[in-house]
């Protein structure tokens, strides 16, 4: 009796604490920082260290580009979501074409498992270095972890818990205190490189482009908006409940614009800790994390390589569910399905369905002669495509009187992602065009 006793305890201490993590402010953030994490997932982390290794601190200038032309397209889609209560693909479905809506569906289906994919891959990798296991095996592990989490926990359980995850990206600024920095350098090279303006040069701004501004993000944030209006009964749609948009619109501003902060301030942090750890090394050529990881050892210590490791398996497990939680919502919001993580399987039995066969493709690509790089590489000629047409999209529903009534997008954010959308459409013709 006594044992059970102190069991009981144990567990309402336990709880005790919970609760209280419940009502930290990071519980408190909305779809926005779930989205921005995302946004550096394991093949973004790969992107930014070749850049930083290949490049030294001369690809710093991307990040502060790419931060407000990033969070307007975001911003987009959040009040798209919030203004008409459904996500993007309804809207689209209800707006344009049928053949555009099935274009920009089949494209992120195809884009999103390729990039799970190398997701996974890359999971498994860094898993096998910290604990030895066959990678294909911490792959595996992985992939049931994220469906589990997925399938099985409510929305507003799973998402607490995605939040959390989002310290581990803070693991990226950690590693800068265990090498030295050369901060006046790194201040200048951020507003004036000196690269040379050459085809790899070209390639690798298109590839960080490519990485920070994704179709993917744009279904999930507009969708996760409406998943937490029905998480919260008393909220409608700003259309049906306009006496809610002051405040709505200003959670809408902060949220996402902290959110793509976040994210943003973390790639730099990735560019710059590869660039004066491996680039001032000689280590220029990065194809996988695990080299990253395994390069950043004997030059910055196992503190750094730990740090390296251990985030990017936390962002791992933030991006692969937002991979394919994306893609569940854009195909049954096409079809007219029921959707949402907040209902059971039984009840989104489609929208479950594209989830779980999204991930079990992607893991069948491990066992397949196709290269997870290869995927990724793939993945980002796709996203590249369907990215342009989509923003222009986005643009339009958000312009539109007749889709957002007095809730529409206003001109500052128009202008920044109209120029967005310009510097994605050169970066899809970069990735085109050959040489």
């Amino acid at each position: 009796m006594k044992g059970t006793s102190q069991q009981t305890h144990r567990w309402q201490v336990a709880w005790k604490r919970v609760k209280k993590l419940k009502d930290h402010p990071i519980a408190k953030f909305g779809p926005g920082l779930i989205t921005g994490v995302a946004d550096d997932d394991p093949s973004g982390v790969v992107t930014y260290s070749q850049a930083g290794a290949q490049f030294g601190l001369n690809m710093l200038w991307t990040m502060p580009l790419a931060f407000p032309l990033m969070a307007a397209v975001q911003s987009m889609c959040a009040l798209i979501g919030r203004v008409t209560g459904r996500g993007l693909a309804a809207n689209i479905k209800e707006a344009f074409p049928p053949l555009i809506l099935k274009a920009v569906v089949i494209l992120l289906l195809v884009a999103n498992t390729l990039n799970i994919a190398a997701d996974v891959a890359a999971m498994g990798e860094v898993g096998q270095l910290v604990t030895g296991i066959n990678p294909r095996l911490m792959t595996l592990l992985f992939v049931v972890v994220t469906l589990l989490l997925q399938v099985l926990i409510p929305y507003h359980r799973y998402v607490f818990y995605l939040k959390w995850l989002t310290l581990s990206l803070l693991a990226y600024a950690a590693v800068l205190f265990t090498v030295h920095v050369p901060w006046h350098e790194v201040a200048l090279r951020t507003v004036w490189p000196t690269f040379t303006p050459n085809a790899q040069a070209a390639t690798m701004v298109v590839a960080i482009f490519g990485t920070t501004i994704s179709p993917y993000l744009f279904f999930w944030q507009a969708s996760e908006e409406v998943e937490e209006m029905e998480r919260h009964q008393e909220r409608g749609s700003l259309l049906r409940a306009p006496e809610a948009a002051a405040r709505e619109l200003r959670r809408i501003r902060w949220d996402t614009w902290s959110g793509m902060f976040y994210s943003d301030i973390t790639a730099y942090f990735i560019i710059l800790a590869t660039a004066v750890t491996l680039h001032l090394a000689g280590i220029t050529d990065i194809q996988t994390a695990a080299q990253a990881a395994t390069a950043l050892r004997p030059l910055a210590g196992d503190s750094a390589f730990l740090l390296f490791t251990m985030g990017l398996m936390g962002v791992g497990l933030i991006g692969v569910p937002v991979l394919a939680g994306s893609a569940g919502y854009a195909l049954s919001e096409a079809m007219g399905w029921k959707w949402g993580l907040e209902r059971k399987v039984r009840d989104a039995q489609g929208f479950y369905a594209v989830i779980i066969i999204s991930v079990l493709c992607a893991l069948g690509i491990q066992y397949s002669p196709i290269s997870p790089m290869k995927a990724l590489f793939w993945s980002a000629v796709i996203n590249g495509v369907v990215a342009v047409p989509l923003m222009a999209v986005i643009i339009i529903l958000a312009s539109k009187k007749s889709v957002m009534g007095d809730f529409t997008a206003s001109r500052p954010i128009v202008i920044l992602a109209w120029v967005a959308t310009g510097i994605m459409a050169v970066a899809a013709l970069g990735m085109l065009i050959p040489g």
